[in-house]
């Protein structure tokens, strides 16, 4: 069973909003389809399924941390020998954005709404 720090990161990694604490009569993952499947997998995946989860939540941490990292050099295109990549912090961005994505093939749901492609959608 995950614990409310993993599942955050899973919500977030997959590019849905934040649950809260207390989702009141009109707000709240059972009033989308795709957030609610994510919710209903989080909750019942195997100990297998939670330890590949675990590992893609290392992985997608790992790359998270080193985009604010690579910021370091961007007032600078070049000294001495050394000759920065124009692209860094992008190429960053897309090699992260596509382990989320792969975090979300795995469990079987489309990308939120904070992956630049909406996998939620409302229930009438």
């Amino acid at each position: 069973m995950f614990t409310d720090q993993q599942k955050t990161d899973i919500r977030r990694h997959c590019g849905y909003p934040a649950y809260g604490a207390a989702p009141d009569g009109n707000m709240g993952w059972r009033f989308f389809t795709a957030f609610g499947a994510l919710e209903y997998r989080m909750n019942n995946l195997s100990l297998n399924e939670e330890a590949v989860t675990l590992t893609y939540i290392a992985t997608i941490s790992q790359l998270e941390a080193a985009v604010p990292m690579a910021t370091e050099n961007l007032d600078s295109d070049g000294a001495a020998g050394w000759q920065h990549n124009r692209y860094e912090v992008a190429d960053r961005f897309r090699l992260l954005d596509s382990w989320r994505r792969r975090l979300c093939a795995f469990l079987g749901v489309p990308p939120g709404e904070g992956l630049g492609q909406a996998g939620v959608t409302w229930v009438v």
